[in-house]
């Protein structure tokens, strides 16, 4: 297929000149004419763009894990990926400590309202300088009977208006996850925490996948020039190049002297329990944290798999100290 030229009688009548000198010859003469247009003075170009720096980075509270990531980023959205019993929730809870113990306020989002404050004042947290946001209320048209409306409309935003066809449970976590979107976006918006943290870690997968992605890209742009490091905690990478850190964490458990593991732990290790003894009365004592870099765009250049990308370090459960 070839395309058939048009023709103008104004162009056939008068005939192009092309001048050499009428064109620039050098860069130099291009920016003299674009800073001559007074539209365009204000324009800077890219190669007069200062470089952006880096980050502002804060200790997560683990040596080991500071090492190979340099910390936490402030101004930027990390994600924390990994299965039930991973460590996920031990590198949380290090983080908030070690933010509270700076003199930050942090704020935590938990969406399944799994948050445990025994076990994060055990791993040195000052509750004082925690907002605990508990997203979902077990019975909310007892108190308000427009309150269960409220809530069902804003899951329809998150799904599109199709949840009337979901069943009760996915309905929950939609609802739940509603919440957690609006709260998220008034944490954002107040300025002034130091670290905001987003409990997804039980959620199923299918239902945090629903979570829009210009979700993601919002919160990362109302932190970007803030003092504010915003962790999610998940299962499965959901918030896709909106992340600036993206981490895997996986848990081994590993023996004590004297000490019992779980009836979890033979499972996997292919010993199971003898029948003397009582699955039920065995607690989990320590076990080591694999922590995998998967990316990280805080270089300079992109390196979606670094050289040192997993560091192990151990967790010890809040009873034993």
């Amino acid at each position: 297929m070839s395309a058939s030229p048009v023709f103008s009688s104004t162009a056939m009548s008068r005939p192009f000149i092309f001048s050499p000198r009428s064109s620039p010859r050098s860069t130099a003469e291009i920016l003299a004419r674009v800073d001559a247009i007074p539209k365009l003075a204000a324009v800077v170009p890219a190669s007069r763009l200062e470089v952006r720096s880096s980050p502002e980075m804060v200790s997560s509270g683990i040596p080991q894990l500071d090492l190979l990531t340099g910390g936490l980023a402030r101004g930027c959205l990390t994600e924390i990926c990994g299965t039930p019993s991973s460590g996920r929730t031990s590198v949380l809870l290090s983080a908030l400590a070690r933010a509270t113990a700076r003199g930050e306020v942090c704020a935590l989002v938990d969406a399944s309202d799994a948050f445990d404050p025994a076990s994060a004042a055990a791993a040195g947290m000052e509750m004082s300088r925690l907002l605990w946001v508990r997203c979902g209320e077990k019975y909310p048209s007892r108190k308000h009977p427009s309150a269960a409306l409220r809530a069902n409309s804003r899951a329809g935003e998150l799904s599109g208006g199709k949840n009337r066809w979901l069943n009760p449970e996915t309905q929950r976590w939609e609802t739940q996850l509603a919440q957690m979107l609006k709260v998220t976006d008034l944490l954002l918006q107040s300025n002034g925490f130091g670290m905001i943290a987003l409990d997804l870690g039980d959620v199923p997968v299918q239902s945090a996948r629903r979570i829009p992605l210009a979700s993601w890209f919002r919160f990362r742009r109302a932190i970007e020039h803030t003092p504010t490091a915003l962790l999610v905690l998940e299962q499965q990478p959901i918030a896709g190049s909106c992340s600036s850190m993206l981490l895997r964490v996986s848990g081994v458990r590993s023996p004590v002297s004297g000490k019992k593991l779980s009836a979890v732990s033979y499972q996997l290790s292919g010993n199971p329990p003898m029948h003397s003894e009582l699955p039920h009365s065995e607690l989990l004592d320590q076990f080591e944290i694999t922590a995998e870099l998967l990316c990280s765009r805080l270089e300079k250049k992109l390196e979606r798999k670094p050289v040192q990308s997993t560091a192990s370090f151990k967790s010890r459960a809040a009873w034993t100290g």
